[in-house]
């Protein structure tokens, strides 16, 4: 069994012993004996991952995993380098670890593969992500991590087992980012849930354009509309797809109306901020002054913003007439 690490809270002591190792090994250097010297050198080699899991105060680090997640709320969205997990946790399978926060205790940490695929499907993504981090995102290397949200997603731990449900099945990558975003409707999902629900296909950013724009599932982000959203977060906010003539509005006119508009119901000025449980609005909507079918475009003139509720009466009218 692989020997774990030993903190301690006198990392200047491990230090002097690191030390004293290393001189003494000076000797080994003289020999022949190729298997002496790699066996002289295991103990420095484990008081080097005793010292490091040392950085962090006993009080925060009662595990290998605790200690990789003390050491990344130290620097919230800032870009770390695997190599210095490898040292604060003290362990060869830190990677493992890292996962485990990620995918199954809610911990909000993206790796530089999903900062890529969200960043090349999405360009306004690349955009708002290099403003927040200060670097491109498309340089953000595979073992470079990220800590988005300084707090734990407690709601992504308890999603896992249906995250994980979901991801055994033999469906499609678009198919399965739908399922998972209808059993999560209103919830904040992250890019690395479905990077992972997509067993790390690089298209799952794509199928989650194609969801919103082609197929007309209201999964919004922060460039769509959504200011509130965190970058690199995705929320279907209704399980119904939109009215199959308000499908293919694009983002930039999207974003268009309703900054316009002023983010609110142009028939109520119902806004986000104003939703309460049991009130039936809890969306907003673009609707078409004129219809797709009466060769209506999707322009910022030919649009508007309304809640959930009034774009339905105003469809239900347009039925009821033609009846």
């Amino acid at each position: 069994m692989p020997r774990r690490s030993q903190p301690s809270e006198q990392p200047e002591v491990l230090r002097q012993s690191l030390v004293t190792l290393l001189t003494n090994f000076a000797a080994e250097l003289e020999n022949n004996d190729l298997r002496g010297k790699v066996i002289a050198l295991i103990p420095a080699f484990h008081k080097l991952r005793d010292l490091g899991s040392s950085l962090i105060t006993t009080t925060q680090s009662l595990s290998a995993r605790d200690r990789v997640i003390a050491y990344l709320q130290h620097y919230p969205k800032t870009v770390v380098d695997g190599d210095e997990l490898m040292v604060v946790s003290g362990i060869g399978e830190w990677a493992r670890r890292l996962r485990e926060l990620r995918v199954q205790s809610g911990w909000w940490i993206y790796s530089g593969v999903t900062f890529k695929d969200m960043a090349d499907d999405q360009p306004e993504d690349a955009a708002s992500l290099e403003e927040l981090l200060g670097v491109d995102a498309r340089k953000i290397k595979p073992d470079q991590y990220v800590l988005m949200r300084p707090d734990q997603d407690r709601q992504a731990a308890h999603r896992w087992h249906v995250l994980n449900d979901v991801r055994k099945k033999k469906i499609s990558v678009k198919d399965k980012i739908i399922e998972y975003l209808r059993k999560n409707v209103n919830d904040q999902i992250t890019g690395e849930e479905l990077k992972y629900l997509a067993k790390d296909k690089k298209e799952w950013a794509r199928r989650v354009r194609e969801l919103r724009t082609q197929d007309g599932w209201p999964i919004v982000t922060r460039n769509s509309g959504r200011q509130d959203l965190p970058v690199g977060v995705y929320v279907l906010e209704e399980d119904r797809q939109a009215f199959e003539h308000d499908r293919g509005i694009p983002d930039p006119v999207r974003v268009a109306v309703l900054q316009r508009d002023g983010s609110k119901c142009v028939e109520c000025g119902w806004n986000r901020t104003m939703s309460t449980p049991g009130d039936p609005r809890h969306m907003l909507e673009l609707h078409h002054k004129q219809h797709h079918k009466d060769k209506g475009e999707n322009t910022v003139e030919n649009l508007v913003t309304l809640c959930n509720v009034h774009h339905d009466e105003i469809h239900r009218k347009s039925a009821v007439r033609r009846d």
